[in-house]
């Protein structure tokens, strides 16, 4: 593949790697178990890839104030009156002081990992301040990890390409709640119009394009 530009400057951008997702004992819109296990396996060994190669990890996770600030969205409200949505747990995920709230504690490194704030919106760009620390850091390609690929990683994503960001999707590392027909309809959304989408394997061995530098010695923010 061909990057767009010879100067690759990378941070991960992990999306909603939270307990509301990924831990069955508290979620509550959680992913299959079996999907959880895998995604924490995978974003585990690409973090640990990351923090030796100076590369930066910026971490948001969904949480809200109170159930008014999810009831602003008319959309979500409806898919809460849905009973056999998978979404109908919308009005009371991820509320301040919920256990899901945390990030999955072997996913965080708290020195050296940068939290932005809370999310609230599909679009990680919205309400927080991942702009500003994307650019403060010198970033111009967002490695993007996390749940769910056919909601926040999309909506990121495509955020991301409007504002000149080269995306590129961590396939392995990214899954959905939603099943495997709308994570691998974002996907194709992704590849389509608005980033990459890569292996981690690959990843990990700079096959960002001939021309541009390994990923391992580009960024050391």
């Amino acid at each position: 593949m061909t990057p767009g530009f010879d100067d690759i400057r990378p941070a991960i951008v992990a999306i909603d790697l939270h307990r509301g997702h990924l831990d069955a004992a508290v979620a509550t819109m959680p992913v299959p178990p079996a999907v959880a296990a895998r995604v924490i396996a995978a974003n585990r060994t690409f973090f640990a890839w990351a923090r030796r190669s100076r590369i930066k990890i910026i971490h948001l996770r969904t949480q809200y104030r109170d159930e008014a600030e999810i009831g602003t969205n008319p959309f979500w409200r409806a898919l809460a009156a849905g009973p056999a949505n998978p979404r109908r747990n919308a009005m009371r995920h991820n509320i301040a002081g919920m256990p899901g709230c945390s990030i999955i504690p072997e996913l965080l490194d708290q020195e050296r990992d940068i939290v932005v704030g809370t999310k609230k919106r599909y679009d990680c760009f919205v309400g927080t301040d991942l702009d500003f620390v994307l650019r403060a850091h010198g970033v111009n390609t967002l490695l993007v990890t996390g749940v769910n690929t056919n909601s926040c990683v999309l909506a990121t994503v495509a955020a991301a390409c409007s504002k000149d960001y080269l995306a590129v999707v961590v396939e392995d590392c990214v899954d959905s709640m939603d099943g495997p027909e709308l994570h691998n309809a974002a996907l194709l959304c992704i590849r389509t119009a608005f980033g990459f989408v890569m292996p981690s394997a690959e990843v990990m061995a700079g096959r960002l394009g001939a021309a541009a530098p390994t990923l391992s010695t580009s960024f050391a923010g």
